[in-house]
């Protein structure tokens, strides 16, 4: 990844090149899946904790499965708000069965 890559959808497929081991995309899921969840708790229970812990949740699962299954550097680093919306993308796309967690 010489040039700085402008647009998401030149993104993703950057993304989804760093995303190739299955437990790092089982990590990323629990923690997007564990955003979620604590969002929907700050809403219902009328608690801004929960929000804080929305990006520990979410990153600290996901930095887990980079650094110790897919052994790189998350893109969070370089391209946070295309790495965040590509989290989410690749989230609802194994949700919807477009991707897989574990790849054949």
């Amino acid at each position: 990844m010489a040039e700085r890559i402008k647009t998401l959808k030149e993104f993703y497929p950057y993304y989804l090149s760093e995303h190739k081991n299955g437990t790092s995309r089982l990590l990323h899921f629990i923690g997007t899946t564990l955003f979620f969840v604590f969002l929907m708790g700050a809403f219902l229970f009328h608690n801004m904790w929960f929000i804080v812990a929305c990006p520990m949740a979410g990153y600290g699962f996901a930095w887990v499965g980079h650094f110790f299954f897919e052994k790189n550097k998350p893109a969070t680093f370089k391209y946070p708000l295309f790495s965040l919306a590509s989290d989410f993308i690749l989230y609802f796309e194994i949700v919807n069965g477009k991707e897989k967690i574990f790849r054949d």
